[in-house]
Formats: C-alpha cells, sequence, structure tokens
C-alpha cells in the first residue's frame, strides 16, 4: 500500500467587504480586533478538510486490519453531540480490542470532528472565527498528526479522581512533541464512562499501533 499523500486542493481566495483578498493566517500583527470574536465570514475555507478526512479514511481502509462503519449513528460516539448538521460520519476500528478507535465526523460547518479512543474529542478547527485566523493547512496538519499518532500507538487515556469527580486524561506523542491534558468527566453516561476505565485499566502502557492489513500470496487483502 502506498503511503498516505494529502489530497492536492485548488488554491482559495477569499476577500473582505472591502474586495480586498484576506491573507488567512497573517491578518492580525497585534491582537485581533473584538469584533473579529465569535464572527466567521467564510468558513467555507476549512471545506478542504473533508477531503482531508475522506483521503485519511481511504488510507485507513485499505491499509490496517479494521471495520468500517459509516452512517448517522456513529455521531453517536461523540461525548457531545455537534451543532452542526453532519453530512458524512466514518468510525475505522482496528480489530485488534488493544488498538484505540477513530471515529471521524465531518460537519456542515464545515469541519471535522474525531473522536479518539474512549473518551476524547478533537475538532478541526477547534473555534474558526476569524479572530483565532488559523487555515485550513494548518487544521489539516493537526488533523493529520493526531490521527497517525494514534495509528502509531502513540496515545493513551485514563480515568483519574479530582476531589471525588471523575476527569478523562489522555497523552498524544508526536515525532517532535507532545500533547495532553485532561478535562471534566461529569457529563459522561456512568454506564460508559465505567466501562471505558475497565478498557483503559488493561492497557497500562497505552494504546497499540494498528497492525496492517496481511496480504494473500496473489497480492489481494486477506480476508
Amino acid at each position: 500500500m502506498s503511503p498516505y499523500t494529502r489530497p492536492s486542493i485548488a488554491p482559495q481566495v477569499f476577500v473582505d467587504a472591502d474586495g480586498q483578498v484576506i491573507d488567512y493566517g497573517h491578518r492580525w500583527s497585534d491582537s485581533p480586533p473584538t469584533e473579529a470574536y465569535s464572527v466567521t465570514v467564510h468558513p467555507e475555507r476549512y471545506a478542504p478538510l473533508h477531503a482531508v478526512a475522506a483521503a485519511l479514511i481511504d488510507h485507513l481502509r485499505l491499509t490496517y486490519d479494521v471495520e468500517v462503519d459509516e452512517g448517522a449513528h456513529v455521531v453517536a460516539d461523540l461525548l457531545a453531540a455537534p451543532s452542526w448538521d453532519v453530512p458524512r460520519a466514518v468510525r475505522v476500528r482496528p480489530r485488534d480490542p488493544e488498538c484505540a478507535p477513530l471515529t471521524f465526523v465531518l460537519t456542515a460547518f464545515p469541519g471535522v470532528m474525531v473522536h479518539a479512543g474512549l473518551l476524547q474529542d478533537f475538532p478541526y478547527p477547534l473555534c474558526g472565527c476569524d479572530a483565532c485566523d488559523t487555515t485550513w493547512q494548518r487544521e489539516a496538519d493537526e488533523l493529520e498528526e493526531h490521527v497517525f499518532a494514534v495509528v502509531s500507538g502513540n496515545c493513551s487515556e485514563s480515568v483519574e479522581r479530582r476531589d471525588g469527580e471523575p476527569a478523562a486524561w489522555y497523552q498524544v506523542r508526536y515525532p517532535n512533541g507532545s500533547s495532553g491534558g485532561s478535562s471534566s468527566a461529569t457529563t459522561i453516561e456512568p454506564g460508559h464512562l465505567a466501562a471505558a476505565e475497565r478498557v483503559l485499566d488493561q492497557l497500562p502502557s497505552g494504546w497499540a499501533a494498528w497492525p496492517r492489513r496481511r496480504e494473500t500470496a496473489e497480492g489481494e487483502s486477506a480476508t
């Protein structure tokens, strides 16, 4: 199987109210103006993230020993329902239960939400307002980096108690660093949280790397 390649995306040009081309990613030399917060004039600039997510899904399906489930029902994997309509949702689950599954939820914003493992959701973009001024390329970089960290087994989760309240922790390791954090797990359905905790207790070293698909002598994927 060929290595993953990001799909080719045609250049995008967006203009402001004065007809000037907007240089996303370099708009604000100082702090953004107050009116730029909570406003997204051109959300369509993130549309390429759908193509990137589709390419990632295809690559994972063709490269690794996984089961793929597509449909509106997999949106329920997210810890919180998205605020936008969902044109496509796909769960990619390794057959090895020690490997973290990934669910891709493509929203009409347009953006991508990724449910990784059991207790973590990651949105791309995180905000998308004009003040944040991110580009789709930067968001795609982070999306791809996170997906392949999960696939390579460089992620871990745990449930811990803080002042008697459950918190969901995660850590993701990248070639040039790591990220991690925690969030309150009090809104997670207790049965789901307990089931996740039982699984994670069996993975003290974190999630395992995804096994690749086996190939038959004829060069076709084994079933």
